[in-house]
């Protein structure tokens, strides 16, 4: 078996992401049994001003110094369970320390397998601003739409406010199914849970649609991978060969299938 880096970002998402994994394979492997697994974090606190200044390069310097010291831990691929980080990820630059599945496209794959045509994007304002999913949508012919920009800063707000400090509440989850509900009647049917704490609060029954949980999803590819179900990645940071970079989420604009 393969041994999992796990490139943490966020606390919360990445504390999920582990648990995940290691559950897995309680389940499928027997009791206290699953591959090894190392998880290395850098504060986010270092990475805040950068985000807020737009400075990427920088965040990618700091997520590349975690995969460093996974891979001297031992770690044969990474994942990291922050779908934002992966903007920074895909700046050009010199090759990550091993390679790793990129979010998106696990998320991607599983929207296509069932049969989605156009998805809504909840996450950081960064990444439903930006082109990571939008991109790895439209590669598979599948639309994908944000809230509008209200919205988008409330579900920001709240990320930052509670969910990455562990914050829970029953008026933040109203508000979520708010949105999922009118991105529902403008015709999503689906809603990709896009920052990884997300599905902590949207739970599957509270979701007025079907939801794609990046956390849970990303960390079933890592342990495909890990037991060779899956093949070990090639990615190593860089833009993601193939991607379109006009298509991202947007108010209601179908985007086309990149070439």
């Amino acid at each position: 078996m393969k041994h999992l880096g796990i490139i943490a970002h966020s606390v919360e998402g990445a504390a999920l992401c582990f648990q995940t994994f290691c559950q897995e394979g309680f389940r499928q492997l027997g009791p206290h049994e699953h591959p090894d697994v190392s998880l290395d974090c850098i504060a986010m606190g270092r990475s805040m001003s950068h985000w807020d200044r737009g400075e990427y390069g920088p965040i990618r310097s700091i997520l590349a110094e975690s995969s460093r010291r996974l891979a001297a831990a031992g770690a044969d691929f990474f994942v990291c369970p922050d779908n934002t980080a992966h903007m920074a990820l895909e700046l050009p630059g010199d090759d990550l320390a091993i390679p790793g599945l990129h979010i998106a496209d696990v998320v991607a794959d599983r929207a296509a397998s069932e049969g989605r045509r156009r998805v809504g994007v909840l996450g950081t304002r960064y990444l439903m601003d930006g082109p990571v999913y939008g991109r790895a949508l439209a590669e598979r012919g599948i639309a994908s739409e944000v809230p509008p920009a209200t919205d988008r800063e409330t579900i920001n707000t709240i990320i930052f406010d509670e969910l990455v400090n562990g914050v829970f509440t029953e008026s933040s989850r109203q508000e979520y199914a708010r949105v999922i509900a009118d991105l529902a009647d403008g015709g999503c049917d689906a809603v990709a849970l896009v920052c990884t704490e997300i599905p902590l609060l949207v739970t599957p029954d509270v979701s007025p649609l079907p939801t794609l949980d990046s956390t849970r999803l990303l960390a079933g590819a890592a342990f495909d991978t890990a037991i060779g179900r899956r093949a070990l990645p090639s990615w190593r940071g860089g833009p993601v060969r193939g991607r379109d970079p006009r298509a991202q989420p947007t108010g209601g604009a179908t985007p086309t299938r990149s070439s």
